[in-house]
């Protein structure tokens, strides 16, 4: 059976950070990704500026692809209610088919191992042997020492660990394209729908990305989504402008269901879970990316500053909660002041009305720079 010191599953960014880190450091670091890159990704594609000085400092910055330089933010309610603010932090826009495949290139040339198109179906932790073992699709196994679980929202892992939120479904799906379309290039705009909210922001190449959180339940209802989209969506007068007056240029979307927002635990079983393995926040606080790359960069160096496999988990558990446990319960509390026709007219009127209210839920959702 064949054993590696670390093995990380999931190759999106958390796991490519945690990967390049370790092995910058001289571990010896096994990647598990499902798919082959480069490769699409349902996510808004907006990160904030707090993950830039790590990244230059790492090399991980990805200047060559041209990500867009983003300052400015604008709310919009169903009826079409506007509010525009400055992002004083800021932050840039790039694909996950660009970021990722990037990524993954840094780390392999650090030394990093990948099996690619390879899904894991299960694992378990051998307390007598301290170690992992992990089944494959393939049929084979491994071992490892050390597990980070980067494996995204919902996944085959969390399904054999009986993770809680496995058991609770969720009225959410998202769906994500790239477009050509009319818009501000430093603006990441948010368009409130009923039961949702979409998003739209430049990545590289003069592309949009246009993201959204809808309802499963609206779905079923319409039948497809571009019935959905025509009957829910196009109510707010942002959204159907951007509709019909953007050139597509996916044969068709990008689509996840089941996107749950419960909490859940960093470090679960021993594995050490990264990104949204560890929790969502709320696409309108518009971090996920953000906080994938600093959860990763935390659970490497959790690895490498201790010794023992308790002194690993504490320090990575108690680094999480201080970055990140009040960012993703305020982005939960957040989410109720959108998505509906009363309320997204009263949060758009407050926040053009109370600018002090909109830098608060921005600074308590955003993290420093780091």
């Amino acid at each position: 059976m064949q054993h590696s010191d670390i093995i990380i599953i999931g190759g999106g960014l958390g796991g490519l950070v945690a990967a390049h880190q370790l092995a910058k450091k001289g571990r010896e670091v096994l990647l598990i990704e499902k798919k082959y890159y480069p490769f699409h990704r349902v996510c808004g594609e907006y990160i904030s500026n707090e993950v830039k000085d790590f990244l230059l400092r790492e090399n991980l910055f990805p200047d060559e692809i041209g990500p867009s330089e983003i300052n400015k933010f604008q709310l919009t309610s169903i009826k079409g209610k506007t509010a525009n603010m400055p992002l004083d932090l800021g932050g840039f826009g790039i694909s996950r088919y660009a970021l990722d495949y990037f990524l993954y290139q840094k780390a392999e040339a650090v030394g990093v191992k990948f099996l690619l198109q390879t899904q894991v179906e299960s694992l378990e932790f051998e307390p007598k042997e301290n170690r992992f073992v992990l089944q494959l699709n393939k049929g084979n196994s491994l071992t490892a020492n050390h597990v980070i679980g980067a494996f995204g929202k919902r996944s085959k892992v969390d399904k054999s660990m009986h993770r809680d939120f496995m058991n609770q479904r969720s009225p959410f799906i998202g769906v994500k394209y790239h477009v050509k379309t009319d818009f501000d290039q430093n603006t990441v705009a948010l368009h409130n729908f009923e039961g949702g909210y979409c998003g739209i922001n430049q990545v590289e190449k003069g592309i949009f990305n246009l993201c959204y959180l809808g309802s499963k339940e609206q779905l079923r209802h319409f039948g497809s989504i571009p019935e959905m989209e025509k009957e829910v969506l196009h109510k707010n007068p942002h959204l159907r402008q951007i509709f019909q007056n953007s050139e597509f240029l996916f044969d068709k979307p990008e689509v996840i269901n089941e996107i749950n927002f419960s909490p859940k635990q960093p470090v679960e079983n021993h594995i050490l879970m990264v990104g949204d393995a560890a929790g969502l926040i709320t696409p309108l606080c518009g971090n996920g990316m953000a906080i994938a790359i600093h959860t990763g960069k935390l659970a490497a160096e959790a690895i490498l500053q201790n010794k023992n496999r308790s002194q690993i988990e504490n320090q990575y558990h108690r680094q999480w909660n201080r970055f990140f446990k009040s960012r993703l319960w305020i982005g939960r509390k957040v989410q109720w002041l959108f998505g509906s026709k009363a309320v997204s007219e009263f949060s758009v009127g407050l926040i053009k009305s109370s600018p002090f209210v909109a830098k608060e839920i921005m600074k308590r959702t955003h993290g420093e720079r780091f």
